[in-house]
């Protein structure tokens, strides 16, 4: 059996901004973050983990290298591009707000309507391509760690998508189980090498200690 974590980087200033970040926009981590990705690390520290991959994106390698400095033992970190975020062409950096105005379809077809959004116009990718590029990297690290635990970190939108989708959720339902909160924990594991998951826990953020605002999920 493998177990795999899955964390959602660390909060940043365009995510307390309420503004689009994918794989094309990277703001800095807040001071709060890095105490947060600490006390995840602490929460974590009992697992012995036989390797560590998290997106190239420097919010997501700075999460894990913070993580992997609490932990009792320290794996290597493998970079995989295939961990990035969604690519949100035109939408990158804009508040969610602006976006709302002046792209209201895409808007919300990519909150609340995964398998209607279609980017062609702005330039990004859909959650298909998310999946698709995606789903062969994971796989691969279960078959390369059986029975072992595995941290993987990359970020909110693409983690969300690609798990409910391990998880059999059909593309139109990919959101209805809830967003991902910043430094937040989602355990799936496999006992056939990657042929099918089971859910062991969803957006656990119990050891930040604080309650959570709409600016913490995605």
């Amino acid at each position: 059996m493998t177990k795999l974590y899955f964390v959602r980087h660390g909060k940043t200033e365009w995510n307390l901004e309420s503004r689009y970040q994918g794989a094309g926009g990277d703001s800095p981590l807040l001071p709060q973050s890095y105490e947060e990705m600490n006390l995840l690390g602490k929460h974590l520290a009992k697992v012995v983990f036989n390797h560590i991959y998290a997106s190239p994106i420097k919010r997501a390698r700075v999460t894990a290298t913070t993580i992997n400095r609490k932990l009792k033992k320290h794996p290597q970190i493998s970079l995989l591009s295939r961990l990035e975020e969604f690519h949100l062409g035109k939408m990158e950096g804009m508040k969610f707000a602006d976006v709302e105005r002046q792209y209201p379809k895409d808007f919300d077809n990519f909150r609340n309507h995964p398998d209607l959004y279609d980017p062609t116009s702005i330039g990004g990718e859909s959650y298909a391509d998310v999946i698709k590029r995606m789903t062969p990297a994971i796989i691969n690290i279960v078959q390369n760690n059986p029975n072992a635990n595995v941290l993987i970190v990359s970020h909110g939108a693409a983690l969300n998508a690609e798990m409910n989708a391990l998880l059999g959720v059909p593309l139109a339902d990919l959101r209805k189980r809830g967003g991902l909160a910043n430094t937040s924990t989602t355990i799936l594991e496999s006992q056939d090498l990657g042929k099918s998951f089971q859910l062991i826990d969803w957006n656990d953020t119990s050891y930040l200690n604080r309650k959570l605002d709409e600016t913490d999920l995605v």
